[in-house]
């Protein structure tokens, strides 16, 4: 009786973790050197819409495009394309801007401080006017 008891125990916790891991979606690669690293799946993706509405450009102005079996996808942790680094330049700058200039709240990372962003400058154009 008590070899039961323990061995539906052991099956119960078997199943939890099995669950676990299915359920677990595979974490994607990031490569994120101003962006806290900690930050949301939902809030990097809020900040990547509001960079690509700023610039009028889409993901792939900064990401490299890659071909895997016949399906072109988007490698977001590779370097390879020099625009990402000058993206990151210009984010450390609004981000300068916003933190020495604008009533800055030191509880709010400063890469989500939006007095100063992407569109004061580039109004919707990739590359701004002088």
């Amino acid at each position: 009786m008590l070899k039961n008891k323990i061995s539906l125990v052991m099956l119960l916790i078997a199943s939890v973790l099995m669950v676990g891991f299915i359920n677990t979606k595979p974490l994607k690669q990031r490569n994120l050197k101003i962006l806290p690293a900690d930050i949301t799946d939902e809030k990097l993706d809020s900040l990547m819409i509001t960079y690509n509405k700023g610039l009028g450009v889409t993901c792939n102005f900064c990401h490299v495009q890659e071909v895997k079996n016949g399906d072109t996808t988007l490698n977001f942790a590779s370097d390879d394309n020099p625009v990402k680094e000058e993206a990151r330049r210009m984010i450390r700058l609004t981000i300068d801007i916003n933190q020495k200039y604008f009533n800055y709240d030191s509880k709010i990372h400063p890469a989500y401080l939006t007095r100063i962003s992407c569109n004061t400058c580039h109004k919707g154009n990739a590359y701004p006017e002088e």
